[in-house]
């Protein structure tokens, strides 16, 4: 484990630099992230002959895809900056240069405010394809937890999200401290887990778009049990009894979803009757 700290340790988050820009690591697993998710989610709707025109899809995962930007943005924004700085510089919210003009990228991204932007977009994407919402709801259940592995890798590689002091022979040597390998137990929990639970249990499904439900309970479950080895955002520390911030937006997500499940059974069943 020494070899692979110190490669870890010293590894460049910069894949290469073509002069004007630098790409990093992180944003090549992003594109993956959404490559991965989107293929996936065509697979599946092909391989169980779900019968939604690949059309629908493709442009569903656009309208979640702005969503999702606008709405991580947005909530770390909101859920992440208690000094206020952004709301103080709303122009500083998505410039990629700080104030002295210097190029920085947009850093800040929160996953909770990323479903809340993909549920507004799913919304307005509802109101036009209404007779796919449900099926195409169940697909992208499907295949978000797939491209979320890649998500957390990038944050691994671009050394973020930083898991909790340990001793465990897992570690990863960050900034000279032993810590646990949190973007990687999120990978695997939040991401391969769940992606194997829901294609298992895809054709148990009591109702069309029962999987996004399911997808939200898992994930608020799975986020809650990782952020036991997460360090809290440091800005916020624990919020409520010994809580983070995304434990209690966990939590807030589990009930969410239970909600959603029981609308979307109710709007299911009134459309067959």
């Amino acid at each position: 484990m020494e070899f692979w700290n110190h490669i870890y340790e010293h590894f460049n988050p910069v894949a290469f630099d073509i002069g004007f820009i630098k790409v990093h690591w992180y944003g090549i697993m992003y594109v993956l992230a959404l490559l991965s998710a989107l293929f996936f989610a065509k697979w599946i709707n092909k391989y169980d002959r779900m019968g939604i025109p690949e059309d629908v899809i493709d442009n569903y995962f656009i309208w979640v895809e702005v969503g999702v930007i606008l709405g991580a943005r947005l909530g770390y924004v909101f859920f992440y900056d208690p000094s206020g700085y952004y709301l103080a510089n709303p122009l500083q919210i998505f410039s990629p240069f700080d104030t002295h003009g210097n190029f920085t990228g947009i850093s800040g991204m929160s996953y909770h405010g990323a479903v809340i932007g993909a549920l507004v977009s799913t919304y307005f994407f509802g109101r036009k394809y209404p007779v796919y919402l449900y099926k195409t709801l169940d697909i992208a259940a499907l295949g978000i937890p797939v491209g979320y592995v890649f998500g957390r890798i990038g944050n691994f590689l671009n050394q973020e999200l930083v898991g909790g002091v340990t001793t465990m022979p897992w570690g990863i040597l960050v900034n000279g401290i032993m810590r646990h390998p949190s973007q990687l137990y999120e990978a695997f929990l939040e991401g391969f887990v769940i992606a194997v639970i829901l294609y298992m249990f895809r054709f148990r499904k009591p109702f069309d778009g029962a999987l996004i439900a399911w997808y939200g309970i898992l994930y608020g479950v799975a986020r809650f049990i990782v952020e036991f080895y997460r360090m809290p955002d440091v800005q916020l520390g624990y919020i409520c009894c010994g809580m983070s911030m995304g434990q209690l937006m966990s939590l807030g997500m589990i009930l969410f979803f239970g909600i959603i499940y029981l609308v979307i059974k109710r709007a299911t069943t009134s459309l067959r009757a």
